[in-house]
C-alpha cells in the first residue's frame, strides 16, 4: 500500500508520550500513530457488532418463538408478542429484558 506523509502538531507532552509508548511497543512513532488510527477506525465496526449482539440477546426469545431454534418458522405469533410491522420490534428507549415480553 502506498504511504502518504501526514504532518501533525502536538504539544511536547503528547509527543513525548507517543515516543515513550512507541518505544515500549518496539515500533516507530510513525507505526504507533498509524496503529492508533486504525484501531480507532475499527471501533465503529466493533460498536455495531456489540450493539447487534446485545439486540439479539434481548430479543432471542422472540426470534426463537417466531422462527424456532433452527431458524425455520415456528408458527403464528402469540397476541402478546410485538409485531415488527406494527412497530413493536423497535426499541423505544425502554430496555426490555429477555423473557419480559
Amino acid at each position: 500500500m502506498a504511504k502518504t506523509q501526514l504532518n501533525v502538531r502536538v504539544d511536547e507532552t503528547t509527543a513525548e508520550a507517543a515516543r515513550r509508548r512507541a518505544h515500549q511497543r518496539g515500533v516507530s512513532v510513525n507505526r504507533y500513530i498509524e496503529e492508533l488510527v486504525k484501531q480507532d477506525a475499527g471501533e465503529v465496526g466493533r460498536t455495531f457488532v456489540e450493539a447487534a449482539a446485545d439486540f439479539m440477546k434481548q430479543y432471542e426469545s422472540v426470534f426463537t418463538e417466531e422462527f424456532g431454534a433452527d431458524g425455520a418458522e415456528a408458527g403464528p405469533r402469540p397476541a402478546s408478542a410485538p409485531s415488527p410491522a406494527a412497530g413493536g420490534g423497535a426499541d423505544t428507549g425502554n430496555k426490555r429484558r429477555k423473557g419480559a415480553l
